[in-house]
């Protein structure tokens, strides 16, 4: 039966319609569950599903050049699919020294942890009524985790199912307020929770137990092996732009940043002093049922990466060999340029509480500021506060 063109017209609108409809319908399931790489192939397969019904409606497949331009329209909307499919991948394989840590690998009391150990038995010993509760950075929560193993009571001390937790700075911060946790292990804190602090009427009482050095590190192939702490500075303010300008390649730098109140971001904005910390890279993160967030872009080790973090979480946790750690002043960062100070960029970092009233609270502080909790700061990868 041969349809007239009118009626061929009307029926490829109907069935754009529903294949439109249907291709929604998908894109919008793909959204929902976080899969915003897989939209290029569904947009690319509904064209080429109409295309194919189309062509047939209208017989066009008998007309060689129509044929071809059948071939080649649809061969590119692929072609360009699986570039943006293989960009993607690309981008997030790309290592990444912020990369999450398994952190179950450092539980206290675990068969083959990581924590590191005293010779003999510490002489704090805690009883298991009213044990503390501690939270803190996830860099910090090997040595946090092994003071619980020197002084807590032989059990089992699971991450996220116990009284030893590690939430990273910002969220350990919080709990700390609320009265969720009795001891926070963290970087120096930031000026907005100083007086989120203060506002909300809660007296802090910082106690500095180590010193960890502040790291800038690049792709292990980049040129540059160091620069000056004001030449930093400078890229971090949006004053310097290219690596060209610093002695390396022509090609802009990616300088990536942390989120606000992380204990590195804290450090960068400390370190830089009076000037201005240009805005941080961000990033459209697609969350599930339909939300989207703009959140500070994770680092990429990009060619023209730059990033910071804390020297033993790069170098004892990461353990990335696809990124190098610059030199700042001439002086590389390693235990020993920490230990005596001849690297320009340490931070103390802290034992905190927040009017706790767990009666084994001060005893423990003290503890970690013997010889043996100094001890077991050193053994772990960091420098004793004496």
């Amino acid at each position: 039966m041969k349809y007239s063109t009118n009626f061929k017209v009307i029926m490829s609108i109907c069935i754009f319609l529903g294949i439109g409809f249907l291709t929604g319908f998908l894109l919008l399931i793909t959204l929902l569950n976080g899969d915003g790489e897989y939209v290029p192939f569904i947009v690319v397969s509904s064209m080429t599903v109409y295309l194919l019904i189309v062509y047939s409606v209208f017989g066009l497949f008998k007309i060689v050049k129509s044929k071809n331009g059948f071939i080649i329209s649809v061969g590119t909307l692929w072609l360009i699919a699986g570039g943006n499919f293989a960009f993607y991948m690309y981008h997030e394989n790309m290592d990444s020294v912020s990369a999450e840590v398994d952190l179950e690998q450092y539980e206290p009391n675990k068969d083959g942890t990581k924590v590191v150990t005293l010779e003999k038995q510490a002489s704090l010993q805690l009883p298991k009524e009213n044990l503390l509760r501690l939270d803190g950075a996830t860099a910090l929560y090997p040595l946090y985790s092994s003071f619980v193993q020197a002084t807590y009571p032989k059990q089992e001390y699971k991450l996220y199912d116990s009284v030893i937790k590690s939430t990273k700075s910002d969220q350990a911060f919080k709990n700390l307020i609320i009265g969720n946790t009795d001891i926070i292990f963290v970087a120096s804190l930031s000026e907005a929770q100083l007086k989120y602090a203060e506002n909300k009427g809660v007296k802090l009482d910082m106690t500095p137990i180590g010193r960890e050095a502040f790291v800038f590190f690049v792709h292990s192939n980049n040129s540059i092996e160091g620069l000056s702490s004001n030449q930093i500075r400078e890229i971090y303010s949006g004053k310097i732009t290219n690596w060209k300008e610093v002695g390396g390649q022509d090609d802009v730098i990616r300088a990536f940043q942390r989120p606000a109140d992380s204990g590195s971001q804290t450090a960068i904005e400390r370190f830089m002093g009076t000037q201005t910390l240009m805005e941080a890279p961000t990033q459209d993160i697609e969350l599930g049922m339909g939300g989207v967030i703009n959140q500070v872009a994770e680092y990429k080790n990009y060619r023209n990466a730059l990033g910071y973090t804390f020297r033993f979480y790069s170098t004892g946790m990461v353990r990335n060999d696809n990124i190098r750690l610059f030199k700042v002043d001439g002086v590389y960062p390693d235990i020993k340029s920490n230990r005596s100070e001849t690297y320009p960029i340490t931070a103390e970092f802290y034992a905190i509480t927040a009017g706790t009233t767990n009666p084994h609270a001060q005893a423990f502080i003290n503890w970690i500021l013997s010889e043996e909790g100094q001890e077991l700061i050193e053994k772990t990868g960091y420098v004793p506060i004496e």
